[in-house]
């Protein structure tokens, strides 16, 4: 089969797969997730996965000293080779609370047989307080045309922020330096975006966001929206010409009947190809609302929208 099938779930041997983001290294495909330690899958197809451990088997210390009630279950991590070394991110906080800190660890490869293979913590990037309108979590890394690098994140309150980090160790460049507000939603919808992940294709700049609620199984509501800027930081448009902090966004895929509650996405773009996959997860009503991985081809309109392909014809796309 191709490797860019239309769609391919994933078999990541039926286990429970949630805020995928997806790497390559010399041969092999690496699947970061939400999990205990960070869930960590390879494969060498993008189709059959299996499961290979965990990224911390102790977490960092000061994460549970830091956002008190947190646990070895790390959230939504975001992976990328920067200065030759593997930096990941990740979100350390408690379900709907505000107190929460983005995490890094570099290693020099991402396989874990290697003798090289070691996380180091790099500790803390940016966090949230109580009295913070934002949530430090949901990390996105991207460079703009000049190289300065970028760290996207946010998930529900004032929305979507991006700050500037150093490009040599990957940390918050000028820490003093309120968060730069990217997108948001009007409180009618409960402040509901998060996840975000900013790509560029040719002289966009497209930012992809998530619509209404995770984590709820087959009731999750989830959706994927998206919009676009000739600047990294915004403002960002959707196609309908709504600006994306007054709510906009394109829904780019909405829950089917089968498929619920699609979202947080990232977007892979192989080395070797100029293609993009969307990787992100749904809730599968077939099997009681597990999470699962699920892979598509990023298609681009006429007028470098992009789009993805109507859903099978024995499901049905859910109303929003």
């Amino acid at each position: 089969m191709s490797p860019f099938a239309v769609v391919r779930t994933g078999t990541c041997d039926q286990t429970y797969v949630h805020d995928p983001v997806i790497e390559y290294e010399r041969g092999v495909y690496y699947l970061f997730s939400t999990g205990r330690g960070i869930s960590l899958h390879t494969s060498r197809d993008l189709e059959t996965w299996t499961r290979v451990g965990r990224v911390f088997e102790q977490v960092p210390a000061w994460t549970g000293e830091l956002i008190i009630g947190s646990t070895d279950h790390l959230w939504a991590p975001e992976i990328e080779l920067l200065n030759g070394k593997w930096h990941l991110y990740y979100s350390v906080s408690t379900f709907g609370k505000n107190r929460s800190a983005i995490g890094l660890a570099t290693s020099p490869t991402l396989d874990p047989s290697s003798p090289d293979y070691k996380w180091r913590d790099e500790g803390v990037v940016v966090q949230s307080y109580a009295h913070d309108d934002f949530n430090a979590i949901d990390p996105a890394l991207a460079s703009d045309v000049d190289g300065r690098l970028w760290l996207f994140f946010g998930s529900f309150w004032s929305g979507i922020k991006a700050v500037e980090l150093d490009e040599k160790s990957g940390k918050y460049l000028f820490p003093n330096a309120a968060p730069i507000a990217i997108a948001s939603r009007p409180h009618e919808f409960g402040d509901a975006i998060e996840a975000p992940y900013v790509f560029r294709w040719g002289q966009w700049y497209y930012l992809f966001v998530s619509f209404d609620v995770c984590c709820r199984g087959i009731d999750s509501t989830y959706n994927i929206r998206v919009g676009r800027s000739k600047n990294i930081l915004g403002p960002y448009i959707d196609r309908e010409g709504r600006p994306m902090l007054e709510g906009g966004g394109t829904l780019l895929r909405a829950g089917t009947q089968r498929w619920r509650g699609t979202g947080h996405n990232s977007i892979y773009m192989g080395r070797a190809w100029r293609k993009a996959l969307i990787v992100y997860h749904a809730y599968d009503a077939q099997e009681k609302g597990m999470s699962k991985l699920r892979i598509e081809d990023l298609q681009w309109d006429a007028e470098d929208w992009p789009y993805l392909p109507p859903v099978p014809a024995d499901d049905v796309e859910l109303t929003l």
